[in-house]
């Protein structure tokens, strides 16, 4: 039976016996350092009995210690060879606790918690997110109509800045409005990248979100226009929504309506869509979701 979190020696002990090398593509770097495996289940708060999601567990070393800690894990893993390492030396010895899935992350965000608990059972998030996939995978778990209540990501820090961004800044985009929408930032961790084998190029960090108490969801529609309109991120306001498609059912009224209640949240149609806040996007939302009757 396998027990983590894995050092450096055991990590490469570990590979040797799978005659197995890190894949680039797969975004394979491999956690090594004790303290920040603990530290994720810390800011998880992770405790006996909790359900948690895991993407790309690899050796299992942040596996185990879920596992050691009373969760049940449900995780999914792309790499073959990853996977049947898990099935045989961590699926065993928790039989009733570890749910693996063989798959992709993009065609399964959350494993198979949706297909296997019942609607409503609450779950979080803990994972060493495979980079390639952060954004599309984060973009997904949005989708669900059960979202997490915690979320404790390893991220490549220009990953956690773009979840995270500000209005006026770079990182700011559709993906930091959808989740400024339902999460909140809390304290989370900066890792170096002498934490991992290999070492990556740049820094991570672990990003700590935490559902909010009045979550609002975008709808298709809200979400589909957004993401449009900040492809002009650098035109006015007004400029930008003369470059969009509508979806069915979003009339020009509606926009209209919109653009003139920006004020309440001190915006106008002359901003740039890269300086308009989380609130007034909500309120596009809601406009929205009425004129459909949602």
């Amino acid at each position: 039976m396998l027990t983590g979190p894995f050092n450096l020696s055991q990590t490469r002990e570990l590979l040797a016996a799978l005659g197995h090398s890190p894949k680039k593509w797969l975004g394979q770097n491999f956690l090594i350092d004790g303290n920040i495996v603990k530290k994720s289940l810390d800011l998880a708060a992770v405790a006996a009995g909790d359900i948690i999601v895991e993407v790309g567990p690899g050796l299992g070393t942040l596996t185990t210690t879920l596992l050691q800690a009373g969760a049940r894990v449900f995780a999914v893993e792309r790499d073959a060879t990853m996977a049947a390492h898990l099935r045989e030396r961590v699926l065993p010895a928790y039989p009733e606790k570890f749910s693996l899935l063989e798959g992709d992350a993009m065609d399964y965000p959350l494993a198979a918690f949706p297909q296997t608990m019942p609607a409503g059972t609450a779950f979080k998030i803990v994972a060493n997110l495979p980079y390639a996939i952060s954004t599309p995978w984060m973009d997904a778990v949005l989708d669900f109509e059960d979202l997490p209540t915690t979320l404790v990501l390893m991220l490549q820090k220009e990953a956690a800045d773009r979840f995270t961004g500000l209005p006026g800044t770079k990182n700011y985009g559709a993906l930091s409005v959808f989740l400024d929408a339902v999460y909140e930032r809390a304290p989370g961790h900066n890792v170096s990248a002498k934490c991992f084998f290999p070492p990556p190029k740049i820094d991570s960090c672990l990003l700590h979100l935490r559902l909010k108490a009045s979550p609002q969801k975008f709808v298709p529609a809200a979400k589909k226009m957004i993401r449009e309109i900040f492809i002009y991120r650098r035109k006015q306001l007004g400029a930008a929504l003369k470059q969009i498609s509508l979806p069915p059912g979003v009339v020009p009224a509606t926009l209209e309506t919109w653009l003139e209640r920006l004020p309440q949240f001190s915006c106008a149609r002359t901003d740039r869509p890269e300086n308009i806040v989380p609130a007034a996007w909500q309120d596009l939302n809601s406009l929205i979701k009425n004129a459909w009757k949602i």
